[in-house]
């Protein structure tokens, strides 16, 4: 019998908004008999000594590179800054070269999500951005088909191309259209990761 399946859920997240829908995320992978693994990455600084500690205040840990390598499926996240991630994720995807090179993270689900403070605020343009890198490495992109009948009704956040969240004044504090579109995207990629998972003897 093989392990359960282990889908790491790495995002950068400032007020927390982010790291919410995280969670929503984990929660459908869970549904999915499999592992959500939630994982952050530093900020970074125009300071060019390091100056952020080794271990979180708050939140889960910071991801290592080899939780990365060894997890059966990526779901990447970030708030979207002019129309694409936050400057702290994509410079820890710029360290993960060795992994490109061995390519172990070739023929894994992958998937993207993100927050704005807009209705119209980029968060396709930083879903598709967010993906190139993971199509670089070989991973398999997964999005949100229509047969999730909440993408036809979301007047809030939701994407073919991943889950997303409004997080404006006047947005609702969770939508319940977005938690149901973060919990079918963690569901599918735990699904489609368990489905390619190599099976033990």
């Amino acid at each position: 019998m093989s392990e359960a399946a282990t889908i790491l859920i790495l995002y950068f997240s400032r007020k927390g908004q982010t790291a919410a829908l995280a969670r929503q995320i984990a929660v459908g992978v869970e549904s999915a008999n499999a592992i959500g693994m939630l994982r952050t990455v530093p900020r970074v600084s125009p300071i060019s000594e390091a100056t952020t500690p080794a271990v979180p205040d708050t939140g889960p840990p910071y991801v290592e590179l080899d939780e990365l390598a060894g997890a059966d499926g990526l779901i990447l996240g970030s708030p979207t800054r002019f129309g694409n991630m936050a400057a702290a994720l994509k410079h820890f995807l710029d360290t993960t070269s060795s992994l490109w090179l061995n390519g172990a993270l070739a023929g894994k689900p992958a998937a993207t999500f993100t927050t704005s403070t807009s209705l119209h605020g980029g968060q396709e343009s930083t879903l598709l951005t967010m993906a190139l890198p993971l199509i670089h490495h070989g991973m398999i992109y997964v999005g949100v088909p229509y047969t999730e009948k909440t993408l036809f009704e979301t007047r809030t956040g939701g994407s073919p191309y991943g889950a997303t969240r409004i997080t404006a004044d006047w947005a609702e504090e969770f939508s319940d259209d977005e938690k149901s579109i973060a919990r079918t995207l963690g569901h599918r990629v735990a699904s489609i990761a368990k489905k390619l998972k190599p099976q033990s003897a």
